[in-house]
C-alpha cells in the first residue's frame, strides 16, 4: 500500500532542535542558500582581482574586506540560527528566500563599491538580509520559552545595529572607515550578549558541516581562477601561464587537504565557538581571495596588469599565508599540542618570502605540497605509535594475568 506523504505546513511553532539529534545533516534550501551566496562571493573576488591588476592595491583590499564581511556574516548568522530552529515550513522558507534576496541585492552593488566606493546598493542589500533574520528571531522568541530571552536579544540587537548601517549612509565620506569599524564590532558583540547565560540549541555536527560546505564553495572560486589560467594559456600559447594554471591547481588542492585532513569539532563552550566561528571570516575570505591573486598573477604573465611581479607574487602569498595561519589557530593547535603545529606558521613566513623570488607561485605550490606531505607523514607516524603503544598496553596486561 502506497504511503501518502502529509503536506508540509505553512506554518509551525517554532521550537528549539535538540542539539544532539542523530543523522542532523544539511537541508536543500541551505545548500541553495549557499550557491546565492557565492554569487557575492564571486563578485568580491572578480572586483578584487580587476582592482588589484589596475594597482588600486590599498583600497581593493580594504573594500573587499568590507564586502566580505557583509557576505559572510550574513551567512554565518542565517547558518547557526538555521541549526537550532530549522522548521521547514512555508514562511520559514518564504523569510529565507527573503534573505537570498538581499544576497543577490548585495551582490549587484559590489562593483559600485570598488569603483565609485558607493557602498549604498550593498548596505540595502545587507539590511533586507538581516531584517529576514529579525523575523526568524521573532518567530523562535515566540515558539521557544526556554530560550525567549536570547532570541529577543538578537531581534533587538539586529533591529539597532541595522539602524546604524542606514545612518552610516548619510555620514560624511572621511567617517566610512570609522563607521564601519564600530558597526562590525556591534554586529560580533550582538552574538556574544545575546547568547548569555544560555546558549541557543545549535547541533555542533551540524555546524561543522555547513562550514565545511561553505569552504568547498569558496574553493570553487579558486578552482574557477585556475581553469581561466589554463584557458588564457591554450589560447595564448604561453607556457609561463601553463605553470601558473599547474601551480594554481596545486594550491587549491592543498588547501582542500588542510583543511579536511582532521576531523574537525567545535566547542560548545560561547567563547570557543565564537572564536571558531568568527575567525572562519579569515578562512573564506582568504580563499577567495587566493583565486582573485592568480587571476592577477595571470594579468601580470600576459602584460595587462599594472602592477610589478613583487606585488601580483603577494596577491597570492598574502591570502595563502593568512590562510595557513588562521587554519593553525582554529584547528592544528587545539588538535595537535607537537612541534608539528608549528609548521603552518613556519610555513606561512616562508609563503610571504616567495615574492621575492622569480617564480612565486609555483613556490607557494611546492611549499603547500611539502606541508601536505609532512602532516601526512605525520598521522601515519602517530596511528602507528598508538596502535604500538595500544599492542605493548596488551602485551603488558595479558604477562600480567
Amino acid at each position: 500500500m502506497t504511503q501518502i506523504r502529509s503536506p508540509r505546513p505553512w506554518y509551525r511553532r517554532m521550537t528549539a532542535r535538540r542539539p544532539d539529534e542523530p543523522h542532523r545533516s544539511t537541508t536543500t534550501l541551505e545548500l541553495f542558500f549557499d550557491l546565492c551566496f557565492v554569487v557575492a562571493v564571486a563578485q568580491a573576488a572578480g572586483n578584487l582581482h580587476h582592482a588589484v591588476s589596475e594597482g588600486h592595491v590599498g583600497l581593493a583590499a580594504g573594500h573587499y574586506a568590507m564586502v566580505f564581511f557583509a557576505i559572510w556574516w550574513a551567512w554565518m548568522n542565517f547558518t547557526w540560527f538555521a541549526s537550532a530552529y530549522d522548521t521547514d515550513d512555508d514562511v520559514y522558507r518564504i523569510t529565507t528566500l527573503v534573505e537570498i534576496s538581499g544576497a543577490l541585492i548585495l551582490a549587484a552593488g559590489v562593483p559600485r563599491a570598488f569603483t565609485e566606493e558607493d557602498f549604498t546598493t550593498i548596505t540595502l542589500g545587507y539590511v533586507v538580509m538581516r531584517l529576514a533574520a529579525v523575523a526568524h528571531w521573532i518567530r523562535a522568541a515566540a515558539g521557544d520559552p526556554a530560550h525567549r530571552a536570547a532570541a529577543s536579544r538578537y531581534a533587538v540587537g539586529v533591529v539597532l545595529v541595522q539602524v546604524g548601517w542606514l545612518v552610516r549612509l548619510a555620514l560624511p565620506h572621511g567617517w566610512g572607515v570609522v563607521s564601519f569599524v564600530v558597526l562590525v564590532v556591534a554586529e560580533l558583540l550582538v552574538p556574544a550578549v545575546a547568547e548569555r547565560p544560555e546558549m541557543t540549541p545549535w547541533h555542533p555536527r551540524h555546524i561543522v558541516e555547513r562550514y565545511g560546505l561553505f569552504t568547498l564553495i569558496v574553493l570553487g572560486e579558486v578552482v574557477l581562477a585556475t581553469s581561466l589560467a589554463v584557458q588564457t594559456g591554450v589560447d595564448a600559447g604561453d607556457t609561463q601561464l601553463w605553470s601558473v594554471a599547474a601551480s594554481g591547481a596545486v594550491i587549491v588542492y592543498a588547501l582542500w587537504w588542510l583543511y579536511f585532513d582532521r576531523p574537525v569539532e567545535v566547542s560548545t563552550r560561547l567563547r570557543r565557538s565564537l572564536f571558531w566561528g568568527y575567525g572562519h571570516y579569515l578562512i573564506f575570505s582568504s580563499v577567495a581571495a587566493v583565486g582573485a591573486g592568480l587571476a592577477v598573477e595571470v594579468d601580470h604573465e600576459r602584460g595587462d596588469a599594472h602592477i610589478s611581479g613583487v606585488t601580483a607574487g603577494y596577491a597570492v602569498a598574502v591570502p595563502v599565508a593568512v590562510y595557513l595561519v588562521t587554519l593553525w589557530a582554529l584547528h592544528v593547535r587545539r588538535q595537535q599540542r607537537s612541534r608539528l603545529a608549528a609548521v603552518f606558521p613556519a610555513t606561512a613566513v616562508l609563503v610571504l618570502l616567495t615574492p621575492l623570488g622569480p617564480v612565486p607561485v609555483p613556490l607557494v605550490a611546492v611549499l603547500l605540497f611539502v606541508l601536505v606531505a609532512v602532516t601526512v607523514l605525520a598521522r601515519r607516524v602517530s596511528v602507528t605509535a598508538d596502535g604500538t603503544a595500544a599492542a605493548v598496553s596488551t602485551g603488558s596486561d595479558d604477562a600480567a594475568s
